[in-house]
Parts: C-alpha cells; structure tokens; sequence
C-alpha cells in the first residue's frame, strides 16, 4: 500500500472526501476505516496478514446521493485500482452474456496501466533523450569522429577543425531548439511501428472472453512488426516516439508482477445495482433464475477464489469489494444468505435535502456552479451566482425530485442545463467577450419556477 497512507488517518480521509461529497457521514466513516485497514493489513506480522480479510461495504440508497462517488473518489484517494462494474450486465454461466470474472480481469488491466504510467514517469528523462537523438538523426545525420592520436585540450572556445566537431556542435545547438520548442512546427518524416495484431470475432465456438484474449494476442505476438513512414510536426513526433521509447525501456515482466500484487492487496470493484439481481425466491422460473445464478456464480470471486488473467493468475481474498444499489422493489433480504454474509458492513445513505442540494451546488471543489463558470471563462465571460439564486435552485430541485422519480443530485445538472442554455447557446456569437452574467434568484425563477407550479415537469425527467 502507498507509504502515504501511514499519515492519512480515517478522519483525513474523510476531511478528503468532504471536499467532493455532502453529506452521507456514515458512509464515508465505514469506507475511511475500510482504506485504513488495507494498511494496517499490509504492515501486520506475516503470519497473520493473510487472514485478515477485508470487510466489503453494501451501500443502500436511492440514485443520485453519492454512491459511486465515495467508492471512486476513495479509490483516486489510495491511488488504488478501481473498476466499477453493474451486476445486471452479468448472466449466469450458460447464458449469453458477460461471466462475473472479467470484472477481475477489468481490475488487473486497470492496475497494468496505472503501473505502466508510473513506469513511464520514472524513465521519461531517458526516453526523452533518445527521441532528441532521433530526431536530430533525422535533421543533422551524425559525421563519424575520424581516429585521432595525441593530447585534445578540452576548450570551449576552441574553433573545431573537422567536420565531426563542427557537427557535434550543430547537433547541440538545435538539440536546445527541439528542447525549447522553437523547431515544433517544422516537419519531418519518422518512422512509427504499426501493431499488426487483428481484431479477431469467432462465432460458435464456445470460447470465453480470457481464451479470446489470449489467442488474439498470440496471434499478434506471432504477426511481424511493420514500420510505416508518417510526416509529422516535430511537435507530433516527441509525443508519437516518447511512447515508443518508453515502452522498450520498460520491463513488461516487472509492470505485470506489480501490477498483479496492487490490484490484489490494494484493488477496489464497485457492483452497482446489485439490487437487481436480488429475488424473493419464491419460486417460479424466468429471469428470476439467472439472477439467483449470478449470485452464485459472484459468491466465489467475492469470498475469495483464483481468477485467471492474461497477465498471470490473480488472487481475490483481499480485494475490496463495495456493493451499492437503491433496494426500491427488493431488499438486500433478498440476496442469497451467502452473499450477504460477505457484505458484513451495510452503510444506509440518507435522501438528499433542500440543504444537501445548496451546499452541492456551492461546496465542493467540483461543484457544478464552479464547472460552468469554467466553461464559460473559456470564453473569456465572466459568470456568477449570487447566493439566493443557489437557494432557489436547491429548492426547485428538491420540489421536482419530490415531485417526480427521486434522481437525487443529479436533478442539479438537469435543472443548471435548463437555466443556462440559453446562454451556451448565445455565446461567443450574441453575448461576447468580456461579458458578465449574473445569476439572481429573480432569473431562476423567471425559467424555472412556472414549470413547477404548473407541474408541467416533463423537461425534467430524464
């Protein structure tokens, strides 16, 4: 686990949640103690780490409060692997469908490529060097240094008398030009390697998505690398070669070792609308039993069992998983027994209030009020929200979600859309730069408030 989390308390982790989510305490002290714990179980005596297992979270409440957005944010926090998943997309084995492992395979990719970036970063200066000696290849093909016998002084201000000195020295110069970007438009011709791996489709076969994978990439690895000339901007070229590079100064074998060992100790898998696979068992057949089968066929990745990837075999016992769904029709009751044992810890989210919708819209560091105006200042026009009309919104909000079918927060980006379109819409051609909008509760309601009392709510629903 990342030596940072030493210092991040479960009340720091909360404060850092804070910053994104309003309300929903409770939830956020479960998941806060849930991260600490991955440390805790990383750092105890080796005898016993292995049995510490972690306490995967069910989250029960309705859409639009926060949900997914705890378990994301908690991720990005730890720097962990994260994949969300929705358990209706998942079918029992011998359905058509999804199997419930590719959403470890999912994980293990996603730690891969958060590996792979972290690789990048540590041999970016290496890489960068050799892109600067291909491209200058390409400009001011190197002049052979012929033997020489005898004693060079080493002076600078020494004029070079051969052709390979005098080149060496050109080199540099525009190697300082490339460096600073004054050669960025100039264009050249580059040789960028082409994959040659097809996209294979095999019909009929009975072959699984992992067996799918692994013959695509055998193929692949077995198809020669083609090189393909492309002129491109210098600019263009930095970008396209420094990935070549980087990925040949980096060991693939290391990446998918570590990668295997974060995602296993550190990897957090979201399932989503885990209510609609409930029953209520009550017999009869249908959909109802492949949801039951879906249960089962989740119960053993989520108790622990081994899942095979193409980038090695991945162990699930200490993965993290947090389950969430709004249980309107169903209740988590209604899971198999043996699913719900393994979600021992249940966090109930509140609905949102008129209060919760304010602060939402004036709090956190992403707050849609904050995104506009961003977008806006794009355009060099100056936007702002007086207080009353944030109110006014979070009332409107409210009154429609109450209304309506309860969407939560997500009301605010119907009822922010609503408001402000007009103004996207007139913007850079009627209202120009260097405008200032500001937006009064008297506006808000002038666009919003006879939808309401009219009840004609249909521009709401999503």
């Amino acid at each position: 686990m990342n030596e940072f989390l030493k210092d991040l308390t479960p009340r720091q982790i909360v404060a850092e949640l804070d910053q994104y989510i309003i309300g929903q305490h409770n939830a956020k002290r479960n998941v806060a103690i849930a991260l600490r714990n991955r440390w805790r179980r990383m750092n105890a005596p080796a005898d016993i780490r292995r049995e510490i297992v972690p306490n995967n979270i069910l989250m029960i409440g309705a859409t639009g409060v926060g949900k997914t957005e705890i378990a994301r944010r908690l991720a990005k926090l730890a720097d962990a692997p994260f994949t969300k998943v929705e358990a209706s997309k998942f079918t029992e084995v011998g359905y058509v469908g999804r199997d419930v492992e590719s959403m470890v395979r999912d994980l293990v990719e996603q730690a891969v490529n958060m590996v792979k970036a972290a690789k990048k970063e540590t041999v970016k200066a290496r890489a960068q060097q050799l892109v600067e000696d291909i491209i200058l290849d390409i400009l001011i093909p190197p002049v052979k240094q012929p033997v020489t016998t005898g004693f060079m002084p080493n002076d600078s201000t020494r004029v070079p008398d051969s052709d390979a000195e005098l080149n060496e020295k050109t080199r540099e110069r525009f190697r300082d030009k490339i460096r600073s970007g004054e050669m960025d438009e100039r264009k050249i011709e580059i040789d960028v390697q082409q994959s040659q791996t097809p996209n294979i489709g095999v019909m009929g076969t009975g072959m699984d998505e992992l067996s799918m994978m692994n013959l695509q990439d055998m193929i692949g690895g077995m198809m020669p690398k083609r090189n393909r000339k492309r002129k491109v901007t210098i600019a263009e070229a930095k970008k396209l070669l420094l990935e070549e590079e980087a990925a040949k100064l980096i060991d693939m074998d290391e990446v998918k070792d570590e990668a295997i060992f974060k995602a296993e100790n550190t990897g957090i898998i979201f399932i989503d609308e885990i209510d609609k696979i409930a029953t209520n068992r009550s017999g009869g057949g249908g959909p109802d039993v492949s949801r039951e089968g879906v249960q089962r066929d989740l119960l053993p990745i989520v108790e622990g069992s081994t899942v095979n990837t193409k980038y090695g075999t991945i162990n699930t016992d200490h993965i993290l998983f947090v389950a969430a769904g709004a249980f309107h029709v169903s209740k988590p009751s209604d899971l198999i027994p043996e699913l719900q044992g393994r979600f021992p810890i249940r966090v109930e989210l509140q609905s949102l209030s008129e209060d919760d919708f304010y602060q939402i819209l004036k709090a956190p560091k992403n707050a849609l009020t904050k995104q506009y105006e961003a977008m806006m200042a794009a355009e060099s026009v100056d936007l702002t929200f007086q207080d009353e009309a944030l109110r006014e919104m979070a009332r409107i909000a409210y009154e429609v979600n109450s209304e309506v079918e309860n969407i939560g927060a997500r009301r605010l980006q119907t009822v922010m859309s609503h408001l402000l379109n007009d103004f996207m819409f007139d913007i850079p051609d009627i209202i120009g730069p260097n405008a200032h909008l500001v937006v009064t509760k008297e506006m808000v309601q002038e666009k919003l408030s006879g939808l309401v009392q009219n009840r004609d709510l249909s521009q709401f629903i999503l």
